[in-house]
């Protein structure tokens, strides 16, 4: 039952189901002979923006979980910057019941920090305890030292995950790409690698103090991994992302569109160079997405006046694999480590019969008009990569099945 990329260690990364129950499974779907391709457990995204309730105009629970089961993810967890913002258990519901009725795929809502994600007073978080994932200000950096240090005294109480947006505010004057040599010669306002990690540097801080389970999201820049790196060595309980983007890409790369605006934004090549060494050596745990979409006018305006956030998880899988895996960088056997392994352990999430099935050989141009998502802005419009999603199975039921088979 050779399969071409499949291995022992893959193998051991079906736990909610069999391998070969998975195997079996596909077999019965797919008229298709499947030593030829690849099958993996379903992947996790901590990091998605599937912004409904409030913002449906730029993505629904219904089109984000479709387009992740198309990129073959079959978990996510949700950010809040919603309206309303989750920040009672009543907000919290709102968002529940749209999950319950349309997503496609295991969705779990982050709670917010602050009420309204204001950074001024704690959320309810003991009624929101039981249906959040954990707590996040995602878009916004509590920037309060003693807001959150009692905000990690009361997850730690109630058994729950700080997930923390670090950005210092005072440090921001205005930017909107990196401070490089990119925002130089274009005369454009740069946004500091200090903003992340003077941020990261207090909360490690804390955690050490407090003893709380701490989140990073998002790192971008070299002196982020160095800090998570001598705190892992410490015994700190802490755990990070980054994104394929800042994988893959550094400012050098940037142009003059929207797709190519997020935040933190793309750093230098040192800061890239940085991030994969922590893939490499453990200090970066997973690899999310933030996936952000928006309606194409909000991208339209240029690297200055268009909205912060790309799209990315229908390409993640197909990023990493053509950029890491084939030349060498990173092995599958990491990739699906980096994509579901981690992820879910640290989450506490528990896989059913969650797979999807892959065409590793199979090359195709980056076509945001075929998206399932509502957003559109991908700074790998027109990249040819490998790596094409036959099937995507959560739950025991197809989610996703490919028109190209």
């Amino acid at each position: 039952m050779k399969i071409r990329a499949y291995s022992p260690k893959i193998e051991k990364c079906f736990t909610g189901a069999s391998f070969s129950d998975c195997f079996s499974m596909a077999q019965s779907l797919l008229t298709l002979d499947l030593s030829k391709y690849a099958i993996f457990p379903g992947f996790c995204d901590v990091h998605v923006h599937f912004r409904e309730p409030g913002f449906s105009y730029k993505e629904t629970i219904k089109s984000g979980s479709m387009a992740a089961a198309a990129g073959g993810y079959t978990a996510v967890c949700t950010m809040p910057n919603l309206n309303p913002v989750p920040d009672s258990a009543e907000h919290l519901n709102t968002q529940l019941a749209i999950i319950e009725n349309d997503a496609v795929i295991n969705v779990y809502p982050y709670a917010a920090i602050t009420k309204m994600q204001a950074g001024v007073e704690l959320s309810q978080m003991d009624e929101l305890v039981e249906n959040a994932i954990a707590f996040s200000d995602d878009g916004r950096g509590v920037q309060s030292d003693e807001l959150m240090r009692s905000a990690m005294l009361k997850a730690k109480q109630l058994g729950k995950m700080i997930v923390a947006h670090c950005e210092v505010n005072d440090l921001l004057n205005g930017g909107y790409i990196h401070d490089g040599e990119y925002a130089k010669a274009h005369g454009h306002r740069g946004i500091c690698s200090e903003s992340e990690y003077k941020q990261i540097e207090r909360d490690l801080k804390l955690v050490k103090e407090i003893g709380c389970a701490y989140h990073v999201c998002h790192i971008s820049a070299k002196e982020s991994v160095d800090l998570i790196r001598k705190a892992k060595a410490e015994g700190v309980n802490v755990t990070c992302e980054t994104a394929p983007h800042y994988l893959v890409l550094d400012d050098s790369d940037l142009k003059e569109e929207g797709r190519f605006k997020m935040n933190p934004p793309l750093r230098s090549k040192e800061d890239r160079l940085a991030l994969i060494e922590g893939v490499r050596d453990g200090t970066v745990d997973m690899i999310a997405t933030d996936h952000a979409p928006h309606s194409a006018e909000e991208k339209a305006k240029g690297l200055e006046k268009s909205a912060f956030g790309i799209v990315g998880i229908e390409t993640a899988f197909a990023v990493m694999y053509t950029h890491l895996v084939k030349k060498g960088i990173i092995t599958l056997e990491k990739l699906i480590e980096l994509l579901t392994i981690n992820p879910l352990n640290r989450f506490g999430i528990k896989p059913t019969m969650d797979f999807s099935v892959w065409d590793l050989e199979r090359e195709f141009t980056v076509d945001p008009s075929q998206f399932l998502s509502k957003g559109r802005a991908t700074p790998f419009e027109n990249d040819k990569l490998f790596g094409v999603n036959l099937l995507t199975v959560c739950g025991g039921k197809v989610v996703y099945k490919s028109k190209n088979i």
